[in-house]
């Protein structure tokens, strides 16, 4: 009986080649992998899986990181919109409090003027200034009802500023001492020559009748006299700002120290200081006293 092909056109005997085959190849895999041949599949799937595994760790850590970035940046944001309503805050308190500190320091600068003067001192506000206009002076929120009188002195630390002018029942007008009709008797702190200031606005001021045999130097402190009984001598008026040459006097020119568009507070004399004042009075300090036979 002849032997009829088969299916897949292969002879009997290669049919029985291929199973021999594949059964030499199943023992040599169970030899190669062993008993337990699931333990060494999953390492190679281990292996296999190892480099998807490390990106994904990768694009999760790079997420993770860009995730906390965004967080930290929304944070720095919120932040400084804080600190700049904080910042914000403290200049707006600032500005409401700058008046306030500026008359707490002028007036310790008033009080230790104050102590330097042993004389009676009145303090006053300066309501407004109508200095710009002509025969412009300073309105102070005191008046008759503080016993103020025409003719008293003002002053502040840096040196004095005029006098009253007029006096009403809760007003006073001060007259500067850079208005056209003001004077103030001073004198010169080094020749210790004596005349009289006479305004000529903006803060400057002529000293006249000086001879002009006199030595006057630019930068030379001026000082009140005390002769015209409204400042005693020695309060500070300013300094010489220019000396010019003349027939029978000199020409001084005086910048005023005290800043007469800056004033806030200032101090009043009493009426008709006196010439000079001294320095108060300090009573010796009594030491103990030692009984006899005591070393």
């Amino acid at each position: 009986m002849a032997v009829r092909a088969s299916r897949w056109k292969w002879s009997r005997v290669g049919w029985q080649r291929a199973i021999l085959a594949l059964l030499w190849l199943g023992h040599g895999g169970w030899v190669l992998l062993g008993p337990n041949p699931g333990r060494h599949w999953t390492r190679t799937a281990d292996v296999l899986a190892r480099p998807s595994q490390g990106l994904a760790a990768r694009w999760g850590g790079w997420r993770s990181a860009r995730r906390d970035s965004a967080r930290s940046l929304a944070d720095t944001l919120g932040e400084n919109v804080r600190l700049s309503a904080e910042l914000a805050q403290l200049k707006t308190q600032a500005a409401q409090e700058a008046p306030r500190l500026a008359e707490a320091e002028e007036a310790v600068r008033l009080l230790g003027l104050k102590k330097q003067i042993p004389l009676q001192l009145r303090a006053a506000r300066v309501l407004f200034s109508t200095r710009p206009a002509a025969f412009g002076g300073l309105i102070l929120d005191r008046g008759g009802d503080l016993g103020l009188l025409p003719d008293q002195g003002v002053l502040v630390p840096e040196g004095i500023v005029g006098r009253l002018w007029s006096v009403g029942p809760n007003q006073a007008k001060v007259l500067p001492a850079d208005a056209p009709n003001a004077s103030v008797a001073v004198m010169l702190m080094r020749s210790r020559a004596t005349g009289v200031l006479q305004g000529l606005g903006s803060g400057r001021a002529l000293i006249r009748y000086v001879s002009n045999q006199e030595v006057v130097q630019v930068g030379e402190a001026v000082l009140t006299s005390g002769l015209d009984r409204v400042f005693p001598r020695g309060l500070l008026v300013g300094y010489v700002a220019e000396v010019i040459q003349g027939d029978l006097e000199l020409r001084v020119t005086v910048n005023l120290s005290a800043p007469l568009d800056r004033l806030n507070v200032v101090l009043l004399l009493p009426p008709q200081p006196p010439l000079e004042v001294q320095p108060p009075f300090l009573a010796p300090v009594p030491q103990p006293q030692r009984k006899r036979g005591t070393p």
